[in-house]
Parts: structure tokens; C-alpha cells; sequence
């Protein structure tokens, strides 16, 4: 029988955030698989954990993956943890479940901190419906597309970002959203905890003489449907009624149901559609 893994959320910062349920489940597993054995053994001798440690980390993700899958087949318990947070967000932990799962091997959640979830609660903004972006591409094509997406986005965004790509970052984000209201979240959890609420524009100016220091998590304020659908309603606008018809008709919907399309993408009635098809009848 195929044993469990068990992904264990670990503090972000305040080490009075780790759960009694992963505690005990740190000390009873066979195995702990780690992001860093090194920053992991700090925690585990905090807890007094004993249990033997492995690294699982981006670089070795594919292939520990394998051999982990391996022995929970033999019957070990194991138990993911990250550096900070909860493991498979943002983190090689999520090639480890899909083979889990692809191998019939149990997997079960520890639930506790994760730093996205923590600063969208922190920020102020919409907390109703919001996408997670983690760390921007860094192939420029990509990620120029991504911020294309982003622009267009409603929900709220949640970004990490580290010190030392912050001003370019925000830089980029002004350029291809333009003015955004912007939580920029830092140390959380921590004794210099920060949370700054803000601009996209002031936070530029704000790091113009402001060094940036820590992890930084951003909260961005997506576009309003208002907004969206003024532009949608001018892009519609900058084409034909004609055109326009044509566009909804080579799709395959009748003159009427065309019709009615294009009416509502141009906010008008109907009848006023069909008064300027027929103008010449």
C-alpha cells in the first residue's frame, strides 16, 4: 500500500504561525523533502524534529520527483516543505503532486501561511476575485505578453517580486497597465512587516531615494469593467456597421441575430441597427 504526501505549509516569517498538525505530521513521516536542507534544519530544530531530511528544489525537481514517487510506493510517508509558505505555489512542489497523482499515490494538504494570500487580505483592494501571478517571465517576449494579458485583467493581480528587480518591475507594470492602485507588501509576518498602499506612480517616486529591501509580494487594483467596456464599445465604433455585421455574420449567425450582437456591442438599440441598414430601402 502507497504511502501519503503530505504538503506541509511552513512559516513565512513568524514561527508561531506552524500548526500543531504539522508538527506532528513533521515528526512522524519517514521522510521530509525540503527546498533548502540547510534554511529547513533551522525550523525542524526549533520544533525538535528529528526526522530525516532530503532536498527537493527547482533543479533537481524532475528526477527527485521520480525517486520520491518511488518510495511512497514502497509504503514511506513523506512531507513537502518550502523555504517559506506553502509548498506548490509558485514552487517545484506542483511536479511532485501531478506524478503523484499520475502514479496513484495519496496526496493531502496541511493548509497554513502563504504569502499571497496573506497580502491580498492586507491590501485593501478587492479581495472577492483576484489572479496569481507569482514572478513575472523573464524571457522579454513572454513577459511583454503577460503584461498585455494583465492590462486587460479585472480581478485583482498578485505578484512576487524580489528587492533588486522592484523599480524595474513597477516601471514596467506603470507602462503597460498606466495608474494602478498598488499594495506593495514586504517582510511579512516579520518584525519590519511594511504594507504600503499606494500608486504605481507614487511607489516610483517613493523608490526614486528608497532602497528596495526584502521579499515584496504586489497587489495590484485590476482594470474596471466600466473602463473595459468603454474600450470594447470604441473599437467597435472604429469599424463599419457594415463591417461590423459581416464580423458576427461569416461566424455564422444570421442578419437577426447579427444584428442584435452588434447593438449590444455598440450599446444602441436594435432598431436603431436597422434603421441604418435600411436607410436606402
Amino acid at each position: 500500500m502507497a504511502g501519503t504526501l503530505y504538503l506541509c505549509a511552513t512559516p513565512i516569517g513568524n514561527l508561531q504561525d506552524m500548526t500543531p498538525r504539522v508538527i506532528e505530521t513533521l515528526k512522524t513521516v519517514d521522510l521530509i523533502a525540503a527546498e533548502d536542507t540547510r534554511n529547513s534544519i533551522k525550523l525542524l530544530n526549533h520544533f525538535e524534529i528529528h526526522t530525516p531530511m532530503t532536498s527537493y528544489h527547482e533543479y533537481n525537481k524532475v528526477e527527485k520527483a521520480k525517486q520520491l514517487v518511488g518510495k511512497l510506493l514502497e509504503g514511506q510517508n513523506i512531507a513537502l516543505i518550502t523555504d517559506a509558505g506553502t509548498p506548490a505555489i509558485s514552487d517545484p512542489g506542483e511536479v511532485l503532486v501531478q506524478l503523484c497523482y499520475e502514479s496513484m499515490v495519496p496526496v493531502t494538504s496541511l493548509p497554513g501561511p502563504a504569502a499571497c494570500i496573506t497580502a491580498l487580505t492586507l491590501s485593501g483592494l478587492s479581495t472577492r476575485r483576484f489572479c496569481f501571478e507569482g514572478f513575472l517571465p523573464t524571457e522579454k517576449k513572454e513577459r511583454k505578453e503577460l503584461l498585455e494579458e494583465l492590462a486587460q485583467e479585472t480581478r485583482t493581480i498578485i505578484l512576487y517580486e524580489a528587492p533588486h528587480h522592484l523599480i524595474k518591475t513597477l516601471e514596467e507594470l506603470y507602462q503597460a497597465l498606466g495608474e494602478r492602485r498598488v499594495t506593495l507588501c514586504r517582510e511579512l509576518t516579520k518584525k519590519f512587516e511594511t504594507v504600503m498602499p499606494t500608486t504605481l506612480e507614487k511607489a516610483l517616486s517613493f523608490y526614486e531615494s528608497e532602497e528596495p529591501r526584502g521579499e515584496y509580494v504586489l497587489v495590484l487594483e485590476g482594470k474596471s469593467r466600466e473602463e473595459l467596456r468603454k474600450e470594447v464599445i470604441a473599437s467597435w465604433e472604429e469599424m463599419t456597421i457594415e463591417a461590423h455585421m459581416e464580423y458576427y455574420e461569416k461566424q455564422g449567425m444570421d442578419s437577426k441575430a447579427a444584428m442584435k450582437q452588434v447593438a449590444k456591442d455598440r450599446g444602441v438599440g436594435k432598431r436603431d441597427i436597422y434603421a441604418y441598414l435600411h436607410k436606402e430601402d
